[in-house]
């Protein structure tokens, strides 16, 4: 038999995904972001400054603003389960609470920012809350797949993701969107731009609803549908004081209530999100620029039930940046100061702060053949003392289409104040969660094909958790996440075919076990194609088996499953657009998180006037 014969994808909801190899992979093809993305595009999250895509050395994906208007996805969590090396679990549907699982870690062990402002939560575990992101104000992702606690400090422990906010260009461009589905959803967006002289602007607000469907499963819960509303709006204005420096500011609301029911009562969740981000940027001479920014960002959650809960994060960032180019190298310099604070009725005492100073230095040198890039970072924690972190990555060109890479890096997180200081499930001994990484890669690219491999292991000590024996959070966990990734781009058959498969082993080294709600091998493969004016899409998304504990260390093991997915969208006269999607065509049953239900067929239709 064949080793194509041997390895295949096994597409049936019910069974698991199978071992793939890399001729499958290739066949297959390609990943969106790396169409979306071309490698002269500027990016800034591998090193925290202005770099072309084809000159990273980390592994990274940009997706675009073309790719998220024409897949007429509904959320942020949707885009990102499509891409290499991320997982996203719900428990239930839109607005329910959401985890991203980079390379296997949980779901705060990836730093996230919002225009440049880092949003986190210091509430239970921490990280983020994918729910509260409109996805009609997002311009542009960045993922960032691996550590970068050399870079950011706290939290980059899996990786990094940058959320870029629409921006003004000459001109004025307003546009109204609306759109409906099934499950009474119901969206609109409106907003405009433009620039006039040294001034540009964007601002945006945009609302959506659903009734959605009996989320929770089980019987004491609530067996109404859980809807749940979204209301947002964001802003950001420019001024060009001269050709090298630029003033910006940059705000982002969001507030959604969402029916959860974990008990016979109409359960609600609240979660509102704010960021605000003031930054000055200066290119002194060609090879001289700085920046100063500071930020702020507020996260507050709320629940309304039988025993209601309120806490609130508020987080500030202070950072000087320095760049210095001379020839191929980068010098960088930064200062940074992280400010968290923690309101919640259930601390020691009602409020609780902490603070990090950090100074982060870092080199790189981009050659014809040989790359290298050098970080460090010393952070003093007001808590922990100093914590230590570096990172170096080299890149190796073996050919005009082929370059190796190679990575090692250390990270750590901080506990979350409310994992210290709750007066029941608080320890105040908890020490930083600390990580180290190695990683190869082999990456291909010629012309409008490209193909990728890497492969990473990442050995994570201190880990900490719940333990329902003592109520107390603890560090007791050690983990080794280890994996392979493939990715690949092509155009054939007149069809642009993108596809990746992750093979992974995200373990608990205590238990032997695999982490909760995390498959060994999952892939993502998509087809769009333009016919008599339509771009038509179609998207597979495949998931092997995975399994849960409960608190009596009782496992629950789930099913693979196999979704399909559609797309169309058509310019219609000169200034609108109609797009159209199907998600999980086939209605198939499966399941994300013990005790929930996934969504099954949905729909939605949208419209977009926009003058041209």
């Amino acid at each position: 038999m064949s080793l194509f014969e041997q390895r295949r994808l096994c597409v049936a909801s019910s069974c698991a995904l199978r071992p793939v190899s890399l001729a499958v992979v290739l066949a297959a093809a390609p990943w969106i972001s790396s169409m979306a993305a071309s490698l002269d595009e500027v990016v800034v999250s591998a090193t925290r400054t202005e770099q072309r895509l084809s000159d990273v050395l980390a592994d990274m994906t940009v997706i675009g603003h073309e790719e998220i208007e024409r897949s007429g996805f509904s959320d942020l969590a949707s885009i990102l389960a499509r891409q290499p090396g991320v997982q996203l679990v719900r428990t239930g549907g839109m607005g329910s609470s959401t985890s991203l699982f980079m390379r296997g870690a949980n779901n705060q062990h990836t730093a996230v920012f919002v225009d440049g402002i880092r949003v986190d939560s210091q509430s239970t575990s921490g990280g983020m809350d994918w729910q509260t992101i409109p996805l009609a104000s997002i311009d542009r992702v960045e993922i960032l797949r691996g550590p970068a606690a050399a870079v950011y400090g706290s939290d980059a422990v899996a990786g990094v993701i940058q959320i870029f906010t629409k921006k003004g260009e000459a001109g004025f461009l307003p546009h109204i969107a609306i759109g409906f589905g099934n499950q009474g959803t119901r969206k609109a967006d409106a907003g405009l731009s433009g620039g006039q002289g040294a001034w540009d602007y964007a601002v945006g607000v945009q609302t959506e609803r659903t009734d959605g469907f009996d989320a929770k499963t089980t019987a004491t819960s609530n067996p109404d549908k859980d809807d749940y509303r979204l209301h947002a709006a964001n802003a950001k204005l420019g001024f060009q004081l001269n050709r090298g420096h630029r003033l910006e500011a940059t705000a982002l609301t969001s507030q959604s209530n969402s029916g959860y029911d974990s008990t016979l009562a109409d359960d609600r969740s609240k979660r509102k999100l704010e960021t605000l981000g003031l930054s000055w940027a200066a290119q002194w001479n060609p090879l001289l620029s700085s920046r100063i920014s500071v930020s702020e960002s507020n996260v507050k959650y709320e629940t309304v039930t039988k025993s209601p809960s309120y806490t609130e994060t508020t987080l500030r960032n202070y950072l000087w940046q320095n760049v210095f180019k001379h020839g191929n190298a980068t010098l960088t310099a930064n200062l940074e100061r992280r400010e968290d604070n923690l309101q919640n009725k259930d601390l020691d005492v009602s409020e609780r702060e902490r603070s990090q100073n950090a100074l982060a230095l870092g080199w790189g040198y981009q050659g014809s053949v040989h790359s290298l890039q050098l970080n460090v970072r010393h952070d003093d924690d007001s808590e922990f003392g100093g914590q230590n972190t570096g990172s170096a990555a080299y890149g190796l060109a073996l050919s005009p289409t082929w370059r190796a890479t190679a990575s090692a890096g250390t990270s750590f997180r901080a506990p979350t104040l409310y994992q210290r200081f709750h007066r029941i499930y608080g320890s105040a001994s908890l020490q930083p969660e600390e990580g180290k990484n190695a990683e190869v890669g082999l990456h291909w690219k010629q012309g409008g094909d490209s193909f990728s491999m890497v492969a990473y292991r990442n050995r994570l000590t201190n880990l900490i958790e719940y333990n329902s024996s003592s109520k107390k959070y603890q560090n007791v966990a050690q983990a080794e996440l280890q994996g392979i990734t493939f990715a690949a781009a092509t155009h054939w058959l007149d069809v642009d075919w993108t596809a990746s498969v992750d093979f992974q082993t995200p373990r608990n080294q205590e238990t032997g076990r695999i982490l909760d709600r995390r498959a060994k091998r999952y892939a993502n493969v998509s087809a769009y194609k333009q016919w008599l004016g339509w771009m038509l899409g179609a998207e597979m998304q495949l998931v092997s088996k995975r399994s849960e504990f409960d608190s009596k260390n009782k496992r629950y093991d789930w099913a693979g499953y196999g979704l399909f997915n559609l797309s169309a969208s058509k310019p219609l006269a000169r200034d609108f657009t109609l797009t159209a999607r199907v998600d999980n065509l086939m209605d198939r049953d499966y399941v994300l998180a013990k005790d929930y239900a996934a969504a099954g067929r949905t729909f939605y239709v949208g419209l977009k006037w926009m003058p041209q």
